[in-house]
């Protein structure tokens, strides 16, 4: 059993590099979840790192164009093997043929969410040790200002198996994030171009006005508390 509060005592208040190399440090079979900037950042630190890079994304069929244009950029810029999920085709065709292509927008995001990124996701880390986001504490208020740089993953662990969870980024802002990227020059989402900010799945995203957070870009007709599509449970476990 990972001892997690030794960890956390020695990587509270540590930068990101120093974390992600405590992270490959104590696990072998560990790997990056990657879907944008913050990922980037966390794969441009960690290639450098360790020459046993695990990255994997979730690809839930109702991307943008630019986003997947934006994953082979990534996959070729670092010359590293991309692991990409799927849904389960009969799943969705289900959901699809019972409530249409929009229900999200009518009875909530959880469904789709469910069956097009947390299942797939649940079947990934059943084969890992730990894992590693990007998740940041100012990415949303109502959400995510509790995220620690690391835990015991409660939404994922099952009785057989405890399964560790990184944040290394969580104490950095957007702008820390941004100044890393451009310094590195890591590649980048062409939509963060055109106002987006907190890019998911096409039907889900919208470019934010001046002054607005980056998260009212996401699922926007919903409760501001609410906004997580399952892949961080546990945020909302907290705060119940």
């Amino acid at each position: 059993m990972t001892d997690i509060a030794r960890l956390k005592a020695e990587l509270d208040g540590q930068s990101p590099r120093k974390i992600l190399k405590a992270a490959f440090a104590e696990f072998d079979n560990i790997a990056i979840s990657f879907s944008g900037a913050e990922d980037v950042a966390l794969i441009e630190m960690a290639h450098r790192l360790t020459d046993n890079l695990q990255v994997f994304s979730l690809d839930t069929g109702r991307l943008h164009a630019e986003t997947y244009e934006f994953f082979e950029k990534v996959r070729n810029h670092y010359g590293i093997n991309i692991q990409f999920l799927f849904p389960d085709a009969g799943e969705v065709e289900d959901m699809v043929n019972r409530k249409g292509m929009f229900s999200f927008y009518e009875d909530g995001h959880a469904e789709c969410c469910g069956i097009r990124k947390v299942n797939p996701l649940r079947r990934k880390l059943q084969t890992v040790d730990a894992w590693i986001t990007g998740q940041r504490k100012d990415q949303s208020p109502g959400t995510r200002n509790d995220v620690p740089v690391v835990q015991l993953d409660e939404a994922f662990s099952t009785a057989e198996k405890q399964l560790i969870k990184f944040n290394p980024l969580a104490d950095w802002s957007s702008k820390e994030v941004w100044d890393y990227i451009r310094m590195s020059e890591a590649p980048f989402n062409e939509l963060h171009k055109k106002g987006f900010v907190s890019i998911g799945c096409q039907p889900c995203t919208r470019p934010i006005l001046p002054g607005q957070h980056e998260r009212e870009g996401r699922w926007w007709w919903e409760e501001a508390t609410r906004k997580e599509c399952g892949l961080h449970a546990g945020n909302l476990i907290s705060r119940q």
